[in-house]
């Protein structure tokens, strides 16, 4: 008869990925994943396949989350500027605050060329922050905020890697004055 699971997946999921996220992929031992999420190695691999499968895992929890927040202020926003002004901003912050927590999506992209499904789901992400974009800058421009002239989808390309590279500099401790620049330089792609 099968032991019954003693442990919460959603749970030991968002613990994994506080650790990966924290310590990074290579730097993350399964012995530090089994400490962490105080489980055995039979119930890891029974819960999770490998550590490469929960790696995944938790980046597809970090993105849905992630994304959420950022649809959620795409959405509600009565004017395109000021929300993507505050979206970047509050990027902007956090690395300020704790420039060493950095960006999941930005340690995968850099630190796991080599698995092709976390490769993935990096892509994956990345390709789901444009489309958000987008789809906010195609509304603004048919409610009259961005002139015809601009292409939404390029804009949105612009501002989805401008997102990726702020958040390198973030962690590279530029400071507050180099980002700001940055951030208001970005804006501008907008008018």
């Amino acid at each position: 008869m099968a032991r019954t699971r003693e442990f919460d997946i959603d749970q030991a999921t968002d613990r994994a990925m506080d650790l990966f996220w924290r310590r990074g992929y290579a730097e993350t031992s399964l012995q530090d994943l089994l400490q962490e999420l105080a489980i055995g190695s039979g119930s890891f691999y029974a819960a999770f396949g490998s550590k490469e499968q929960l790696y995944v895992r938790a980046l597809e929890r970090y993105t849905s989350l992630q994304g959420g927040d950022l649809e959620q202020a795409l959405d509600g926003a009565a004017e395109i500027r000021p929300a993507i002004r505050k979206v970047l901003s509050s990027m902007i912050e956090a690395d300020l605050t704790d420039p060493t927590r950095g960006c999941l999506v930005v340690s995968a992209s850099t630190h796991c060329a080599e698995q092709p499904a976390a490769a993935d789901r990096v892509t994956a992400a990345i390709r789901q922050v444009e489309s958000l974009l987008a789809g906010a800058l195609e509304q603004a421009q048919a409610r009259g905020e961005i002139t015809p002239d601009k292409d939404p989808r390029k804009l949105a390309r612009f501002l989805t890697t401008f997102i990726q590279g702020i958040r390198v500099v973030g962690q590279a401790r530029t400071g507050r004055e180099f980002t700001e620049d940055a951030l208001d330089t970005a804006m501008r792609a907008l008018d």
